[in-house]
């Protein structure tokens, strides 16, 4: 089971055994509805960027690489998930930083989203380097002031 579908269902499991917990709805507070599947999974990985603990590591044991699971899920999520990190851009965790921008940039290559910018996604310099984490974050806060009108 892939990184992103094993959080996937850890969250999917957290909502259904919170469902089973009462028969009644339950109310919301502030007149807004719940967050959707995808919106739950943007902000459990959201959550888990600045852990340096979830990673997975892949390649041979003369040549190990880090998977950064967070950052790699949001990818996959593409567009939804952009708003949420474009707010973590003000981190001042430079690794959950470099996260966020990794992801921002995986997550602007979704198919869907680049038919909406005629296929400008966010291209940065050298990414997974908390040392360019400075040039990388004006590029990414360049790229989103041409497209943040996409997002209502």
């Amino acid at each position: 089971m892939s990184p992103v579908t094993k959080g996937i269902c850890i969250v999917m499991m957290a909502w259904l055994v919170a469902g089973c917990s009462t028969t009644e709805p339950r109310p919301v507070s502030n007149g807004a509805e719940p967050p959707t599947e995808q919106a739950a999974a943007v902000a459990y990985y959201i959550a888990r960027l600045p852990d340096r603990d979830y990673v997975e590591t892949y390649g041979d044991a003369d040549n190990p690489r880090p998977w950064y699971t967070a950052a790699e899920a949001l990818g996959e999520i593409g567009k939804p998930a952009i708003p949420a990190l474009v707010e973590r851009l003000d981190s001042d965790d430079d690794y959950e930083l470099m996260l966020a921008l990794y992801a921002m940039m995986l997550a602007s290559q979704d198919p869907a989203l680049q038919a909406e910018t005629g296929g400008d996604y966010l291209r940065l310099g050298t990414v997974l380097s908390e040392e360019t984490n400075s040039a990388n974050r004006r590029l990414a806060l360049q790229w989103w002031q041409r497209y943040r009108h996409l997002w209502p």
